[in-house]
């Protein structure tokens, strides 16, 4: 059996709540805001039910159909499938895994830029952070008046601290830019020899 795609975890979330569809899936994912934490599509979700059928974790209750709308099946999660959720759910927060981010690396090549063109990118990522932390806080008061279980929304709370930490570290690291502490000149590193792991 293949690793659970985040798709495939939302997916099996759902259906460990209760049997329904895949368009209903798709539309309590999006209802949800789930789409913030993966990426969600109705065709590729689609395929991700029918992947989780033929591996056994989900399985087919019927198909039905509205009025004149098509016809849609509807699936439950298997006993094998909520084991295979509750595994890699504790797997993937046990375990720190380097997702090899694009902004670690352009950090780590920023020396590349001249300094003023630094602070100001700098200056727009916080603007655009900003902005994404005040669609978390609207979504904060959104569940917390409706007295959604605290449980069910902890994501956003980590969310938050993740962009308020880095928010904190790009004020600092432009304010080091902004008053010389960090010295940003031309000088290259030194010329590093290479290691040849045969002369240990």
């Amino acid at each position: 059996m293949s690793e659970l795609t985040p798709l495939a975890i939302a997916a099996l979330a759902l259906l460990n709540e209760r049997p329904m569809h895949p368009y209903e899936m798709y539309q309590l994912l999006i209802t949800r805001a789930e789409d913030r934490l993966v990426k969600v599509r109705p065709g590729s979700l689609y395929h991700t039910v029918d992947r989780l059928t033929r591996e056994g974790l989900v399985e087919s209750l019927g198909t039905d159909r509205e009025g004149n709308r098509p016809e849609r099946t509807t699936y439950r999660i298997t006993e094998r499938g909520q084991l295979s959720l509750s595994e890699r759910i504790a797997e993937m927060i046990a375990t720190p895994i380097n997702e090899y981010n694009e902004f670690p690396l352009a950090i780590a090549e920023a020396h590349n830029l001249p300094k003023d063109i630094l602070i100001e990118l700098l200056g727009r990522r916080r603007v655009r952070l900003a902005s994404e932390l005040k669609t978390l806080e609207g979504g904060y008061k959104d569940v917390v008046a409706k007295s959604i279980p605290r449980k069910f929304w902890i994501d956003i709370t980590y969310q938050q601290a993740v962009i308020n930490a880095e928010i904190a570290w790009l004020d600092d690291l432009a304010s080091q830019l902004n008053s010389g502490e960090l010295d940003w000149s031309d000088e290259k590193p030194q010329k590093e020899s290479p290691h040849d792991p045969r002369n240990n």
